[in-house]
């Protein structure tokens, strides 16, 4: 054959991947389910069987506690005494400060004490009393750095690692590589405020280009978890059974017809879970069975605590029962009704740590009395901090420079600050931390190693940390 002929017939290694792209994704698919259970025949893989970590993991679950709108860092848990020295006066000698909102002022003293606590000597705003009590268990990052100073994109990136919306989770991350250890409940479960969700909405939960199963499923603290979990009335048990398993027979004959087909499992395998979640996801969620003096540590019947404290308790139900992700949210809407102060940062800030305080000490004590903080890993944040500066007098506005963060349970070591803001709290000044140093260190704790946690997608393997991002291993064991 002469060479024309040869060129037609071989590829180069780029054009044969790129043309059997179809075949290739399938045997991704392939070995994504390969670490799951041996089936039988007319059974559905479940793509979210459970499957081994890179290495051994110190935690098994996550927790996030995510206070959106913007936690004031200089009055939780970086105090700034200067402020109070030169109160009123300009901020100088840190580049041109940009307010989101405009009205700015001068500097702009907390009205809260500090005061040290546990044997770290840790310091903390009289907001957090309860939580004061847990410090030798937390690991402070009090140098942490965001990349957009609005509220949409700061809560992308801290859920997804990107400032846009369209790519997975924190939690669809997780369950991808390591599914979940209980089939009968989704491997991540979010709840958000009573008073709405966070800008951006459900992208901040979901599973962008990965497969459906991967996205959060959203529960509500009251009533049925899910919305229409229920069948309808007239629809038996028995007979709901019989329709499923006449619908799985229909998509097995379609399945060894097209067995590169591969959404048609997870579609079968959400079919399946729906209809167990149907028993398990009330009782998972069921405060019934949690004694009184549970729920009053979590604040449970607390005027200003039992939303919060319901969500938590069953935060830690899940978390109990296999669920690898649990993300909770405080604060929804916006401005004063999440943590976004820019009017009145003292009615806004007492109002919701007077919410969140108490359930999150209970959820530690809970977790650390049940031996469950060993390989529960616990994350407190925000999506940015705020500006030591005034706004509208009493207000604070968005501050992406510098914030704090902190970290508990599943391998973290507590009793740590790391970095530091400078002098006002406007910027991260030593050590500065990244949102993808903190996904990293996530993603350790619970055994993966983020540079090979990869999914291939518009022609490069995509990562939670994109091309960046270290563990921090001042905080991890």
């Amino acid at each position: 054959m002469g060479d024309h002929t040869m060129s037609q017939r071989f590829y180069s290694r780029r054009e044969l991947l790129w043309r059997a792209g179809g075949g290739i994704a399938g045997l991704g698919f392939a070995d994504l389910l390969s670490a799951a259970p041996a089936v039988t025949a007319g059974q559905v893989l479940s793509p979210l069987a459970p499957r081994q970590p890179h290495f051994t993991a110190k935690a098994k679950s996550v927790i996030s506690i995510f206070c959106y709108g913007g936690v004031s860092h200089m009055d939780t848990f970086d105090p700034k005494p200067l402020l109070a020295q030169r109160a009123g006066e300009a901020l100088t000698g840190k580049g041109p400060v940009v307010p989101s909102q405009g009205h700015p002022g001068g500097l702009m003293p907390s009205p809260w004490k500090f005061k040290k606590h546990g044997q770290c000597g840790m310091d903390v705003s009289e907001l957090f009393p309860h939580i004061a009590g847990h410090v030798d268990d937390l690991a402070f990052i009090r140098s942490m750095v965001s990349k957009s100073n609005d509220h949409g994109p700061a809560l992308f990136q801290m859920n997804t690692g990107f400032v846009t919306a369209g790519y997975p989770s924190m939690g669809s991350w997780l369950t991808y590589g390591l599914g979940s250890e209980n089939q009968n409940l989704p491997g991540f479960v979010v709840f958000t405020d009573w008073r709405g969700g966070p800008i951006g909405g459900a992208p901040n939960w979901s599973n962008g280009f990965m497969p459906a199963a991967y996205q959060g499923t959203p529960f509500r603290s009251q009533g049925d978890p899910i919305v229409d979990l229920k069948p309808p009335s007239d629809r038996s048990p028995e007979r709901q059974r019989r329709w499923l398993d006449f619908v799985q027979q229909l998509n097995e004959d379609h399945r060894r017809r097209n067995p590169a087909d591969t959404e048609l499992s997870a579609r079968v395998a959400s079919y399946e879970l729906a209809f167990r979640m149907q028993t398990h996801a009330t009782e998972a969620v069921g405060l019934g069975a949690e004694s009184e003096a549970t729920r009053k540590l979590y604040g449970v019947g607390g005027k200003q605590t039992d939303y919060v404290g319901r969500q938590l308790l069953m935060a830690r139900r899940l978390v109990e029962r296999g669920v690898r992700f649990v993300q909770v949210y405080s604060g929804g809407g916006n401005f004063q009704e999440s943590w976004d102060a820019h009017w009145d940062l003292k009615e806004n800030h007492e109002m919701h740590c007077a919410e969140t305080d108490l359930p999150i000490a209970g959820l530690l004590t809970d977790l650390k009395g049940r031996g469950m903080l060993d390989d529960t890993l616990v994350i407190w944040h925000g999506e940015f901090g705020r500006l030591p500066i005034s706004q509208r007098m009493n207000g604070r506005d968005h501050n992406p420079y510098g914030f704090t963060i902190w970290l508990a349970g599943g391998g973290i070591k507590g009793g740590q600050i790391v970095g530091t803001t400078d002098e006002y709290g406007y910027a991260a000044e030593e050590n500065k931390k990244s949102i993808n140093d903190v996904h990293a260190t996530m993603l350790h704790c619970m055994g993966m190693d983020h540079e090979k946690l990869t999914y291939f997608h518009n022609g490069r393997n995509m990562r939670l940390t994109d091309v960046e991002g270290q563990v921090i291993k001042e905080i991890v064991d």
